[in-house]
């Protein structure tokens, strides 16, 4: 009869430390995953500002980027060539990058956006500019939507050089976000 008893205990065990790995398997790893979804100013900086600062308290931080936000990364100074006549459209009509973005609210044709500027400048807060390179030397990963760049016309050559920046779908984005402990859509 002791045998039994060892022997239930054993499987008993056995079964716990199998419950034990699975829930370590499944368990949220300590980082970010954010939608990035606005073109407006002020929803990119408040993204950067999140991105930055779980990167700075040692979280992987992912930004996946898609439909109005993606123009927030085209570089200013790189012009778009070989285009069909509905991207070029496309093209004039979408801010030409981070410098080009104008606030959700207040806007007030740009006087809200420069008054905003101003403010952050005289207030030592970083600009948009500023906070994307930070974010690139923190080590925050973006993926950009080839869906969203192909509607709009977008291409690579077009996004400003960030370190590691990707093009991927939703496929990749869902599997980065499924393993985060937070997930957020702005």
């Amino acid at each position: 009869m002791p045998d039994t008893g060892i022997q239930e205990l054993a499987k008993q065990v056995e079964s716990l430390q199998a419950e034990v790995a699975q829930l370590k398997a499944n368990a949220p790893e300590d980082k970010l995953s954010m939608v990035v979804m606005s073109g407006d100013l002020d929803k990119l900086l408040a993204a950067f500002i999140i991105a930055t600062g779980a990167s700075a308290m040692f979280e992987k931080v992912t930004m996946f980027f898609t439909f109005w936000a993606t123009a927030a990364l085209r570089d200013p100074e790189k012009p778009p060539r070989g285009k069909d006549l509905m991207s070029a459209l496309f093209g004039r009509m979408l801010p030409k990058g981070s410098p080009a973005l104008k606030l959700s609210k207040m806007n007030m044709l740009g006087m809200g956006t420069a008054m905003m500027k101003g403010l952050m400048k005289k207030k030592n807060v970083m600009s948009l500019e500023r906070l994307i390179r930070q974010a690139g030397e923190s080590g925050v990963e973006i993926y950009v939507c080839e869906m969203s760049m192909d509607l709009m016309g977008m291409r690579q050559d077009e996004l400003i050089d960030y370190p590691g920046l990707k093009l991927a779908g939703v496929a990749k984005f869902l599997q980065q976000a499924g393993t985060s402990k937070s997930t957020l859509f702005i």
